[in-house]
């Protein structure tokens, strides 16, 4: 059976290392996994007062997540946490309340950085986000991907066979995991 996963990178940059990583990811994923970019660089600001009348933006975020059957986050750090932009694009599509597109959907968050530890911080930041949104999450393997020169190259392509062998082993847990959460949780 194939799944399809809307993936969001965190990061609004084009020259996103976590674009990068994503495109990696995509193309060392099982068969059984198609991905569809659910972008969020358009989205304002989560205010409140919209919940009545959802910007267009934020409605076509919601019917990106709910076209999909898992999503996966592909975020960088900043400042020890997520990016502004990711954590407001979950308030968009977490609202109002009772219509939370997160809501049994499978998850997996993976991310890079230059640093050595990764995007660690950010992840558990982002997990606990996901937590309060009632999303099953992939806790195993956990992937803190330091971003180092000549491991990836701009199509995604990994320079590194043990990079690679890890990231292979990631999709293939993860398409795993969104096959056992949806026969638990069949799609809608």
């Amino acid at each position: 059976m194939a799944y399809t996963v809307g993936y969001f990178i965190g990061s609004l940059s084009q020259k996103s290392i976590n674009r990068t990583l994503s495109k990696a990811l995509i193309r060392l994923a099982p068969d059984s996994l198609a991905f569809e970019e659910i972008p969020i660089r358009d989205l304002p600001l989560y205010n409140r007062d919209l919940d009545a009348n959802y910007p267009p933006e934020a409605r076509a975020l919601k019917e990106a997540i709910e076209r999909v059957d898992a999503v996966l986050f592909v975020t960088p750090e900043y400042n020890r946490d997520m990016p502004g932009s990711l954590k407001n694009a979950i308030d968009w599509a977490s609202r109002p309340w009772g219509t939370n597109s997160f809501n049994h959907k499978p998850s997996a968050v993976i991310g890079a950085s230059p640093g050595k530890i990764g995007t660690a911080l950010a992840q558990q930041s982002l997990r606990a986000v996901l937590s309060f949104c009632n999303s099953p999450q992939m806790s195993a393997p956990e992937a803190y991907i330091q971003f180092l020169p000549g491991v990836f190259s701009d199509d995604g392509e990994v320079g590194d066979a043990g990079t690679e062998e890890f990231l292979r082993h990631y999709m293939e847990e993860f398409a795993l995991f969104v096959e056992r959460v949806l026969t638990v949780l069949p799609r809608a």
